[in-house]
């Protein structure tokens, strides 16, 4: 990873809110689907940060909307200090050149009736004066440097396997030498020992070119080994991040705030029938993005206020109704919007529960004593 000041990112998010419309009822009224609502989020050049949570969290359309691809609803999104909201159609343009994406699916991503060649040649054509002999060779160079041989330029999709049509993919985001790429879950349609291949191949690449990557994934696993930051995301919010020695550690989950980071990482099957670990089953299931939740999105579900609740007077506490079950839970949890706000000893590790946040705040009082 290349080091970069903390106070000057290459990708700066604030605030960013993405919504969909939806109509309800027989009137057929028009609602807000809140895909992304409030992400913070940076990325340094040369570091790799990873993106996880359940599917619908809002990881995809996190990326899609840095991008552009997805118009946002509200917030900031900074590229290389120049606002990527704010700029006219033409300079988005100019600015995708530096910014590219690895699809999920190496299938549908790429165009059947198109070959390699013109499939890797498409965003040279777009983005790049180059002469038609200049392509052609670049063209070479991006198909060697993913491992494909270069007398593959005239083949078609179908006649590749799904890791060698990821790897096409790969070479088409590679080439026009981008510095900042999202990879949306591009090794999860993949067996176990192409997936390897193919993030060896984004971690070469990112030490040969100085590459950025947002990685989108649902494998736990893949980003220990592949991310250096991690963040996690619930409904679309962004509620803990921090290194993924933090996230991921093997030290008893001990450092980790938010208590949804603590059931998902611990939901985590291991790979060794000996050893034991006490799975944390969520009551509930995730709400809708249509009608989320009062202040913290996760509490109909989260343990700690339930268990909190129980240890405090009934003036600090309140009943819900979730999915037909009456629970109690603190009522700094519904009424309190928790934002990502860093731990006491670690700046870089933020989370946002708002009684963990309450905790802190008491502890310091005692430290200072």
């Amino acid at each position: 990873m290349i080091d970069q000041p903390e106070n000057n990112p290459l990708l700066r998010v604030r605030s960013l809110k993405t919504y969909f419309s939806t109509r309800r009822g027989w009137l057929g009224r028009s609602v807000p689907v809140k895909a992304v609502d409030g992400v913070d989020l940076d990325v340094t050049r040369g570091q790799t940060v990873g993106l996880v949570g359940e599917s619908g969290s809002g990881k995809t359309t996190v990326g899609r909307t840095v991008l552009r691809l997805i118009p946002a609803e509200a917030g900031e999104v900074t590229f290389d200090g120049e606002d990527l909201l704010g700029v006219s159609g033409s300079r988005m343009r100019q600015i995708r050149r530096r910014m590219q994406m690895i699809f999920q699916d190496p299938v549908s991503s790429l165009d059947p009736r198109m070959t390699v060649g013109g499939i890797v040649d498409e965003p040279l054509k777009v983005h790049m004066s180059l002469s038609r002999q200049q392509r052609r060779n670049r063209i070479g160079e991006m198909l060697e440097r993913v491992g494909l041989a270069d007398r593959y330029i005239n083949r078609y999709p179908h006649e590749f396997s799904g890791g060698q049509r990821q790897r096409i993919g790969i070479a088409r985001a590679l080439a026009t030498e981008p510095d900042f790429i999202v990879c949306d879950e591009p090794v999860s349609a993949l067996d176990v020992s192409i997936q390897a291949q193919i993030l060896n191949l984004l971690a070469d690449l990112q030490k040969d070119m100085g590459l950025s990557y947002l990685f989108i994934a649902h494998n736990l696993a893949v980003v220990e080994h592949f991310a250096d930051i991690v963040a996690v995301m619930y409904l679309g919010r962004i509620v803990e991040i921090a290194s993924k020695h933090v996230i991921l550690g093997g030290d008893g989950y001990k450092q980790l705030k938010h208590p949804y980071t603590h059931a998902l990482i611990r939901s985590v099957p291991i790979a060794d029938p000996t050893a034991e670990r006490q799975h944390e089953q969520l009551p509930g299931e995730v709400p809708s993005p249509i009608n989320p939740p009062r202040g913290c999105a996760f509490h109909p579900r989260c343990p700690l206020t339930r268990a909190r609740a129980a240890e405090v007077g009934n003036g600090e506490t309140m009943e819900i109704t979730t999915r037909g079950e009456t629970v109690r839970v603190c009522r700094a949890c519904v009424e309190i919007t928790p934002q990502l706000k860093p731990t006491g000893t670690d700046p870089a590790h933020k989370h946002a529960c708002t009684l963990r946040q309450q905790d802190s705040k008491s502890d310091a009082p005692a430290q200072e004593a």
